[in-house]
């Protein structure tokens, strides 16, 4: 027996992901590179992505917590994983054992690091707060928490980070951002009696590399833009999407004027010849893209989705399309059909469209 093949799957391009790489790499001026794979690399594969693009030298590759660095170690992966945010107390053992890079958010953090590494010192970084909110030292912290370090024997700092809220929204806070930054750490390494030669110091995100400048970074974090997605329009172009996420028709019918479609009957303003897809919000395609003036691309011509997004399926008007029938592909994002304008149409952002496809839609890699 044959197995049959997937109604709704994306295809990720790891040629795609080097090319946004070295994108990074030219548009960050040769820094270090943390590739940031958390959430299952954005939807692309943790694993997959991250065998892809270990022979790219990233300094560091970036997830959420100790789970995902867990996978990574498990499938043998060597680049160093860095925790990205505030650590549980029921990770720091095992963070610790395997050498992983934490950064400390809080004394409570540092002194537990501290102890853990009363073997073997703790390779960390210090999380500053420069307007996030969502962890890390503020400015008036930031003297107490290098005298905590001062006699912390278990913690060798390794780096300094932090992170910006706003920096492809408003340029002018995310300015000062990075002139408070750059100060902080100025101050920060006149204080430190030794520095490391592999010192990192990092502030920027896919929009921060793409738009600011650091006097004192070394190293950058791209995300969304190493998947071929701006978060600044103005460099789409210089990037190359990697994941075409794809469906196939199942049944095309024809349906009246008047008649309605999907739940809560949207009615036809016109006699429709209507493809029913096999791809809903139970594989990740939002709800929200319901009567927003959604397209789907069909041999290479945008065909509107009418009606409401279902769990399993959507509807297509192929009513000016000529030629497409029952097993016809259609591509619902990709180098065509931007996810940044699903996004915007759903109401919601890039990230959040590429990291909540489901592990029910298949990934085909090359």
């Amino acid at each position: 027996m044959t197995e049959s093949p997937p109604r709704a799957w994306a295809e990720i391009n790891f040629e795609a992901m080097r090319h946004n790489l070295r994108f990074v790499r030219q548009q960050s001026e040769g820094q270090d590179v943390m590739v940031v794979i958390k959430a299952e690399a954005y939807g692309h594969g943790l694993i997959k992505t991250a065998k892809a693009l270990e022979s790219e030298n990233p300094k560091f590759f970036g997830v959420a917590n100790a789970g995902e660095a867990r996978l990574l170690f498990g499938a043998g992966i060597k680049i160093a994983p860095y925790i990205l945010g505030a650590t549980l107390p029921c990770e720091r053992e095992e963070i610790a054992i395997r050498g992983w890079t934490p950064c400390l958010c809080s004394l409570e953090e540092m002194k537990h690091f501290d102890a853990l590494g009363s073997n073997q010192p703790i390779n960390a970084h210090l999380a500053l707060d420069t307007g996030m909110g969502r962890g890390g030292f503020l400015p008036h912290q930031i003297e107490g928490a290098l005298e905590t370090l001062k006699r912390c024997q278990g913690i060798q700092l390794t780096g300094i980070g932090s992170h910006l809220p706003v920096a492809d929204e408003d340029p002018v806070f995310t300015q000062d951002q990075f002139s408070r930054f750059d100060q902080s750490v100025d101050r920060i390494l006149q204080d430190l009696e030794t520095v490391p030669d592999d010192f990192s110091v990092h502030l920027s995100n896919s929009a921060g590399l793409l738009n600011f400048h650091s006097r004192t970074t070394n190293l950058v974090r791209p995300g969304l833009m190493l998947y071929g997605i701006s978060p600044i329009p103005e460099y789409q172009d210089k990037l190359q999407p990697a994941m075409t996420l794809k469906t196939r028709i199942s049944l095309i019918h024809e349906l009246p004027k008047g008649h309605g479609v999907s739940y809560g009957r949207t009615l036809l303003s016109r006699d429709t010849r209507a493809a029913v897809l096999g791809i809903g919000y139970g594989d990740g395609y939002p709800r929200t893209l319901s009567d927003r003036g959604t397209d789907v691309l069909i041999h290479g011509t945008r065909c509107p989705l009418i009606g409401r997004v279902m769990m399993d399926q959507i509807i297509i008007d192929v009513t000016d399309l000529k030629n497409c029938a029952p097993g016809d592909e259609a591509i619902l994002f990709g180098e065509d059909l931007l996810a940044s304008e699903l996004a915007q149409k759903a109401g919601t952002i890039s990230w959040e469209i590429l990291a909540q496809i489901t592990p029910r839609v298949a990934r085909r890699y090359s």
